[in-house]
């Protein structure tokens, strides 16, 4: 097995099935013999069959014994850690690997679908496992102390995943990894730079990043999108504080190497950092004013995701969109006009049409079928009260639901998942030869059978448009 395809082995498959439990009420003095005649080192604390905390030697030297406690009155609620970190079963190596780091702790409970016990992982199995570069590039990310550091494992991570894209990792897989990989060096920069020159901001902020980095779904060449939201009653000098913070923040990851926006949606600029009362009013503002650009700023917006600070702010944000935009038909349907502006480039007889001009022979992937894609589900899911943020975790709970059915959510997903293969494939190809990737593919480049593929997916493409179209019945309702 390759070094770098453990990066993908899930966690189901390597932790310890057998796990040695005791309830919160027993008697802390029952529960150390147990670890002790089983020479074990700590124990899971259940209630009923659900994890809720663990206890381990470490806690009964530094809570009970180093305090001068008699154990005998005390029972496991009394010393468990509590709320417990845990790991379900279907998640990967590298994610238990960062939360091992991130908590400075040595195990994580195992849960299964429905939140039940399912094993224990510890640091130890998963270096057995893997003990090459992918997943110490985590660990590093976690221990950078400085910009340049962050820089340097920036470049890892791109080089990382321009070796991957050859070795048969599932693109699902692929996206899935780029994305958290760039959280974790976003993440370390912000505990950087609170550590270091902001000791003293307020915690009452939200950062948070938006369309497809809200989504989980960058590619190489995704540029930053991002805004900050922070409490209604902060002081002005709390504002100035939170300004100059995102202004070095934005800074400081162009630095490493993530690219600004070119259309200045960053937090760093003043119409993307407000308060919470603000970004209300801002979006109700969106709302009743449908043109194109507030449509699109909407659209970015639902997707937002925390990635530092108070999820009160984030929960409250998400919470005014949704409202405003579940069964909202007449909103949902300026958005999918705005969406069925983007024509699929397919001819008579299903020929794929190229672009003329500077991108002469070529096809633009997210401009073609990337963006209807995510745009129209999105709106879906909007109308139907779906929460998940990426595409393909909400195809299937709009397959769930039966807002789509069991063949179009397939095919959606393929379609999908085609396109950003040939959008990820074509980025490393130009990085390879020196040129600055974007989301354009030559046609010529491709072999018949992945010409056919892209014709495919595009053909998927059109299909869903024209469904869209009639869902929300646009000559009616526009």
């Amino acid at each position: 097995m390759s070094d770098l395809n453990a990066l993908f082995l899930t966690v189901g498959n390597y932790c310890r099935r057998e796990v040695i439990t005791a309830a919160p009420s027993e008697q802390l003095t029952d529960a150390a013999e147990i670890m002790r005649q089983r020479n074990i080192s700590s124990l899971v604390v259940c209630e009923a069959e659900n994890p809720v905390g663990i206890l381990t030697d470490r806690d009964l030297r530094n809570k009970v014994v180093a305090r001068g406690l008699d154990p005998g009155t005390l029972t496991v609620a009394d010393v468990m850690n509590s709320p417990l970190i845990t790991i379900a079963g279907e998640d990967y190596l590298f994610e238990a690997l960062h939360l091992l780091s991130r908590h400075r702790i040595h195990r994580l409970v195992v849960t299964g679908p429905a939140g039940e016990l399912a094993g224990i992982i510890t640091d130890s199995d998963i270096l057995r496992v893997q003990t090459r570069s992918p997943q110490q590039l985590v660990r590093e990310i976690e221990e950078a102390n400085t910009l340049e550091e962050l820089t340097g494992l920036h470049q890892r991570v791109q080089g990382l995943i321009r070796h991957l894209i050859g070795t048969g990792v599932h693109i699902r897989d692929m996206v899935r990894l780029i994305a958290h990989l760039n959280d974790r060096i976003v993440i370390r920069l912000i505990e950087l730079l609170r550590a270091e020159r902001f000791a003293g901001l307020t915690d009452r902020f939200a950062f948070v990043v938006l369309g497809s980095e809200g989504r989980s779904e960058q590619t190489l060449t995704t540029d930053q999108d991002n805004a900050l939201v922070y409490a209604d009653d902060l002081d002005a000098a709390d504002v100035r504080q939170l300004a100059e913070f995102s202004t070095i923040l934005i800074d400081s990851l162009i630095a490493i190497g993530i690219p600004s926006c070119p259309g200045g949606i960053m937090a760093k600029n003043e119409q993307w950092r407000r308060s919470l009362g603000q970004w209300r009013a801002v979006l109700d503002q969106w709302f009743n004013t449908p043109t194109s650009e507030n449509i699109l700023n909407v659209s970015m917006f639902s997707d937002l995701r925390m990635l530092a600070g108070d999820t009160s702010l984030e929960q409250a944000l998400k919470g005014h969109v949704a409202g405003r935009l579940q069964a909202n038909e007449l909103y949902l349907g300026h958005m999918t006009a705005n969406l069925l502006r983007f024509a699929v480039p397919l001819g008579w007889f299903g020929r794929i049409k190229t672009e003329k001009g500077a991108h002469s022979g070529q096809v633009d992937l997210k401009k073609s079928g990337i963006f209807a894609i995510t745009e129209g589900v999105k709106i879906l899911s909007l109308g139907h009260g779906v929460q998940e943020t990426g595409t393909v975790p909400r195809i299937e709970r709009l397959a769930e639901r039966g807002v789509l059915g069991k063949k179009e959510a397939d095919d959606l997903t393929a379609s999908f998942y085609a396109l950003v293969q040939f959008r990820l494939r074509t980025q490393v190809d130009a990085i390879s030869n020196d040129q600055t990737p974007d989301n354009h593919i030559t046609l010529a480049g491709l072999n018949r059978m992945e010409q056919e593929r892209l014709k495919a997916a595009l053909e998927g493409v059109r299909s869903f448009q024209g469904s869209l179209g009639r869902r929300y019945r646009l000559g009616q309702t526009m």
